[in-house]
Parts: structure tokens; C-alpha cells; sequence
């Protein structure tokens, strides 16, 4: 199947070509022929396997031949920032033959220049749900004749506390509307919110839900959690990495890694949700044009870096949600190209790699490296998270617990989000909790037993020891730093 087999317009499909695309992807042949018929749609794909064409060239072809007046058209709600640069960036290159308007708005830029740009008229907007609330309350911007709404990784957006908003927002939104749900990962509040937005919506599928690219080699590497900065500078020396994006939990423990691996003669900058939009583009366009070798991230850059052949990705923490592991690694071995995933899992992390073994149900086998051998007791306990739900829990070591919000946002390890702010505020443990919209229970960090204040709590000795290991056997693709362990 080719691109001209979908009913895209020419113009689409010259600019499809120039971008060196020939055949659609599973999403997107699948995905624009319902888009072009008028049907919701609910859709799910593996990270890199093209998403966001499967709903900007259809959306591009029915807004196309009208004229743009100063009302939107269509309106795409994405979590962060940089995605919604993104998704600006693939609208302009799809689009530069259609003649249409579109502007992106988020937070923590000047307003005024959304402001003027949205009085001249758009026709798609991309915005996140913070700053568009900030742009409604203003009412600089016109919503009443939207002929299309779409989410784009609406899994991401909830775990942000956003659902809040985005009632909101749609509740201002015309009844007769086409909505469309894209999402890498389907949970049981992405269902509901599908059943609650979308009408009759066809719902697409082309790989089973939170699975993994099979061209990312995936492994780990059991090793104490002081001596994981030397390892990673090792193998990124030892291997001569030129790109490699690593991710913490924390926006502290990221500016922390960034410095160190400095020290140690590599270039590094961090990005997280405290950086101004400056220094996060500026990091990351730096990133790109490898001018700096190491991108230390919180999960906010999970979603929405799309970065041309990056080989590597290292998890220097192992996420809380094991959802986040397949966003996280999903920034490589896109496009049809191979890529590296490592884990670096110290052993109050083995319970959080458990559940993330289970989640993508394939191999990952785990190696020791001479030098670094670890000596921390296994936890299966340690550092382990509910999914979803009211009350999450750390055990053991420094577990990190995130409070789930009904009506809002707590500040999360993974940065901050666009959501507008209330006078609300929660306060846990040892953490500050920065409510957002509504009742949250925050984030608590619970070294031992810790008390909180708000709907989370961490406590236990964290000193479950475990002989249990799991063996596999490594795929052909992946690479061997050391000796292979149970």
C-alpha cells in the first residue's frame, strides 16, 4: 500500500514525499481512511510508528479548500510543550500546500503573542490544556465553530491531572464534532474517557497495548545505586556513545547527573519541567545537533522528543508507573530504525522492573558488569507503585509516591504541567506538594516510615530480601556489557 491508495489530495502527497515517505504505517493506513470518513476514532500505536500523521494528513485534507477565518477549526490537546511543538512542526511540513493557519499556544511563554496570532485567525490550534483555559477565561480565542477534537497521547494527560481541564474544555466545545483519541498506551481511564468524549468511536489497534518496538534491544543492568554515575560514564566512554538520552525521576536528581557527568569530561544538559521554555529548547536543539553528547530528562520528555536516529536511551531510575518505561524507551528505534534500551536497576528498584517485565511481556535479560558488581539486597516491595489509584506506596530505600488527583495536578517527579493553579496546596512527607485544580493527594517520598498529609503514604523497612531472579535469554540485536545473571 502507498500513500496515494488513502484518498489524500496531491498536494498532501507531494509534501508527504518530500518528507522521503512512501509507504503509511500500520496506524496510518489504517487510521486516515475512518478520519476521512467523519468516524471518531480511538487508536493506539507503538511509540515512533508515526501517530501523528495518522491524524494531521486527514485533518489537513478536510479543513483544506475554505477559506480561514478567524474561529478554530480544529483543536489538538497535547500534555507538554515539546510535543506540541512537535505536532506544529509535522502540520507545517504536511501542510505547506494546503494554505491553512495553525499556531501552537502552551505555558510558560509571554501570552501576548499567542494572543495577537490567535486575532488574525487560525484554523488548527495545538495547545495544552492549561494554557488554552488561561486563553478561554481571556476569551481570546474562539472555540464555537470546532469541527474537530483531538487528543493526542491522552494517557499521558490524565496521569498529569488534566482531565479536569479537559471537561472543561469540551463542555465549550459544539455537540457535533468529530473527536479523535491517538494514545501509545490504553488504560481503563482512557476507555471511559473515550466512552464519555467520542461517539460510536472505531477503535484501532496494530499492536498489542503497551508494547514495544521489536527493533529496541532492551536490557539491564543490576548495580548499586552509588555507583550507577560511574557506570553510566563508563559505557558511554567505553562504547564512544555520541547520543544518549537518559531519564531520572526527579528534576533535582536530573540537574544532579547532568553536573556529574560534566565533571567526568562529558557534555550534558538537563531538561525538566523547572526549565524555562528557553533552556529546554535550547538544551534539546543542542541535543539534536550534537553539540551536547548526554540529555538528562524527567519523564515530561517521554512524550513529544522526536530525535532522528537516537541510539540510546538509558533508565538511570526505573520509572514508578511501568507505563512511563514504554514511552521512555520509545524515543528510539523509531522510524524503522534500531535502537538501545538499558536499565540501570540498583536492588531496591527490583519490584518497579518486575512490573515492567509483566507490562511488556517480552525478554529483557539482565547483566552484571565486572567492577560494578552490586551488593544491595533484592526488594520486590521496594519503591513499588499501584498503577492507578487513590494511594501509592514506597517501601524501603527512597520510594517515590505519587498521589493520584481527582481534580487536578501534583507536581510530579516528571516536571510541571500547563495546568492552570489554584491556592490549593498539599503538603507530604518530605516533598511539597503543588496542587493544581482540585483535591490532589500530591507527591510523598517515604525513606522508612513516613506520615502524610493528603490521600498517600509511604512507609515499611524496605528490607525484603529476595533470591528469586528471572532468567532470559538476550535477543539478537541487544549488546553485552557484561556477564548475564538469573
Amino acid at each position: 500500500m502507498s500513500f496515494d491508495t488513502l484518498g489524500l489530495s496531491a498536494e498532501l502527497l507531494r509534501a508527504v514525499g518530500e518528507q522521503g515517505y512512501t509507504v503509511p504505517t500500520p496506524i496510518q493506513s489504517r487510521s486516515i481512511p475512518l478520519v476521512l470518513e467523519g468516524r471518531d476514532v480511538m487508536a493506539s500505536a507503538q511509540t515512533g510508528t508515526g501517530k501523528t500523521a495518522a491524524f494531521t494528513l486527514p485533518l489537513l485534507q478536510k479543513l483544506a479548500g475554505e477559506g480561514t477565518g478567524r474561529r478554530v477549526r480544529a483543536l489538538i490537546l497535547v500534555p507538554t510543550r515539546e510535543l506540541a511543538a512537535q505536532v506544529q512542526a509535522n502540520l507545517d511540513a504536511y501542510g505547506r500546500y494546503v494554505g491553512l493557519r495553525s499556531a501552537v499556544i502552551f505555558g510558560g511563554v509571554n501570552i501576548n503573542p499567542q494572543i495577537s496570532k490567535l486575532a488574525r485567525g487560525v484554523d488548527i490550534l495545538i495547545a495544552t490544556p492549561g494554557r488554552l483555559m488561561d486563553h478561554m477565561q481571556r476569551r481570546t480565542v474562539d472555540l464555537s465553530k470546532l469541527e474537530v477534537l483531538i487528543l493526542d497521547e491522552a494517557d499521558r494527560m490524565l496521569d498529569m491531572g488534566f482531565l479536569p481541564a479537559i471537561e472543561k474544555i469540551v463542555k465549550a466545545l459544539p455537540i457535533a464534532r468529530q473527536t479523535l483519541l491517538f494514545s501509545a498506551t490504553f488504560s481503563q481511564e482512557i476507555t471511559a474517557l473515550a466512552q464519555r468524549f467520542l461517539r460510536d468511536p472505531v477503535r484501532v489497534e496494530t499492536a498489542a497495548p503497551n508494547s514495544t518496538v521489536e527493533l529496541i534491544a532492551q536490557k539491564a543492568i543490576q548495580v548499586d545505586q552509588a555507583k550507577k554515575q560511574k557506570l553510566l560514564s563508563w559505557m558511554i566512554g567505553n562504547e564512544d556513545w555520541k547520543q544518549v538520552l537518559v531519564f531520572t525521576r526527579t528534576k533535582h536528581g536530573a540537574n544532579k547527573l547532568a553536573r556529574q557527568l560534566e565533571a567526568d569530561g562529558l557534555t550534558a544538559a538537563a531538561i525538566h519541567g523547572n526549565k524555562s521554555q528557553g533552556a529546554r529548547t535550547k538544551a534539546l536543539n543542542e541535543f539534536k545537533n550534537h553539540k551536547v553528547r548526554v540529555l538528562v530528562a524527567t519523564d515530561i520528555a517521554a512524550r513529544g522528543l522526536d530525535i532522528d536516529q537516537l541510539p540510546h536511551v538509558v533508565n538511570f531510575e526505573i520509572p514508578n508507573v511501568p507505563e512511563d518505561y514504554v514511552h521512555r524507551i520509545g524515543r528510539t528505534g523509531r522510524a524503522g530504525r534500531e535502537g538501545l534500551a538499558i536499565s540501570l536497576v540498583c536492588g531496591a528498584e527490583h519490584g518497579l522492573f518486575s512490573d515492567i517485565r509483566k507490562l511488556v511481556k517480552v525478554p529483557i535479560p539482565t547483566e552484571v558488569i565486572d567492577g560494578y558488581e552490586p551488593t544491595e539486597p533484592l526488594s520486590r516491595t521496594a519503591g513499588k507503585v499501584q498503577a492507578r489509584g487513590g494511594s501509592r506506596q514506597g517501601q524501603g530505600g527512597r520510594g517515590q509516591s505519587q498521589g493520584r488527583s481527582s481534580g487536578g495536578q501534583g507536581r510530579q517527579g516528571g516536571g510541571r504541567s500547563d495546568a492552570p493553579r489554584t491556592a490549593s496546596q498539599g503538603r507530604s512527607g518530605g516533598g511539597r506538594s503543588g496542587n493544581r485544580s482540585g483535591n490532589s493527594s500530591g507527591n510523598s517520598y517515604s525513606s522508612g516510615n513516613s506520615s502524610s498529609r493528603g490521600n498517600s503514604n509511604g512507609g515499611g523497612n524496605g528490607n525484603n530480601r529476595s533470591s528469586e531472579g528471572q532468567r532470559s535469554s538476550s535477543s539478537g540485536s541487544s549488546r553485552s556489557f557484561g556477564r548475564k545473571v538469573a
